[in-house]
């Protein structure tokens, strides 16, 4: 059987812990190099077969699952943060579906998240942003035109921009044509959050570029956008005094009485 496991935005404590037992116990391991941290390899068994899918193309990662599946042996497919973003694990999904090799499919803590928690911010913070944009910029591998960086920041939602840290040039100037978002606007670049490398950088997304360079950051890191890392939000309704919900009697209402 294969499974596709997310190993989390980096530290090797932060995969599941689901996902470690299938690492622990897995005959096979098929990890994304370079983005996947090593560390979790040292929970393998002595004599698992390991691959890194940084050298191999699909088909590749294809002939080890089936010659895995005829010898009757798991393999993890090890993948950085959730599978469920830019993984690439449709595609396998499918193959092997038609193949007839059953597969499952364990969930991980994305980078964005891991980016937040680096930086103490929440998303959607009242009277800010309740909208969490998840994309990245065109380069090499294109984007749907309709999904156009410039297009997606005119609603001046929190965003959360992955693979684009080589492109920050590109990037400042399609956040700024889409209008929402001003030169002050507040932003952050996030480099391996979670990793005991990781490096934060504090800009707005009208310095965004020279603040990367600056810090010598070109891959690796997740670029934030968003009124969510500034000072001024609402207070929560949920936890308001005045605010009355199905466990609590708030001062907004009168008490219901029989």
């Amino acid at each position: 059987m294969v499974h596709f496991v997310g190993a989390g935005p980096g530290a090797p404590d932060l995969i599941t812990l689901r996902g470690a037992e299938l690492v622990k116990r897995t005959d096979v391991v098929i990890y994304a190099g370079s983005l996947v941290n090593p560390a979790l390899l040292g929970l393998v068994k002595e004599k698992c077969k390991i691959y890194n899918s940084a050298e191999m193309t699909l088909e590749q990662v294809l002939d080890v699952m089936k010659e895995s599946e005829a010898q009757g042996l798991d393999l993890v497919r090890l993948h950085t943060g959730d599978p469920c973003l830019y993984g690439a694990v449709r595609e396998q999904m499918d193959q092997l579906d038609k193949l007839n090799i059953p597969w499952d499919d364990t969930p991980g803590v994305s980078s964005f998240c891991g980016a937040a928690a680096a930086l103490g911010a929440e998303y959607t913070l009242p009277g800010v942003s309740q909208t969490v944009i998840i994309t990245r910029m065109a380069g090499r591998t294109p984007v749907p035109e309709r999904e156009s960086l410039e297009r997606l920041a005119s609603h001046g939602a929190s965003m959360a921009i992955f693979l684009s840290a080589g492109m920050q040039e590109q990037v400042q100037a399609a956040l700024l044509k889409g209008g929402a978002y001003t030169p002050d606007t507040p932003a952050a670049i996030v480099y391996k959050a979670t990793w005991p490398e990781e490096k934060i950088v504090r800009c707005t997304v009208g310095n965004l570029a020279r603040a990367g360079d600056a810090a010598g950051i070109w891959k690796t890191a997740i670029i934030l956008v968003g009124g969510f890392l500034g000072q001024s939000y609402e207070r929560s309704k949920l936890y308001d005094p005045g605010f009355t919900t199905e466990f609590r009697q708030g001062t907004d209402s009168p008490a219901q009485g029989g």
